[in-house]
């Protein structure tokens, strides 16, 4: 993994309430999570978007249940 050295401005309210909220204390852990829950996020939207899109799209096989 390669790592940047970045200096952020980043109010201490907000750093404050992240670590509340996630029991994360350690600042630069506390940011990374935050970045990836923001792709995670981001990413579930644009896939939303995409749905439905291809017309040709078939949907999944279903087995019936035998009870």
């Amino acid at each position: 993994m390669i790592a940047v050295k970045t200096t952020l401005y980043i109010p201490d309210e907000l750093i404050s309430s992240a670590q509340t909220y996630t029991g994360i204390s350690e600042k630069t852990r506390l940011v990374q999570e935050g970045l990836r829950a923001l792709i995670r996020e981001k990413s579930a939207e644009r896939m939303a978007l995409l749905g439905g899109s291809d017309p040709k799209a078939e949907g999944p096989t279903r087995k019936k249940s035998t009870k």
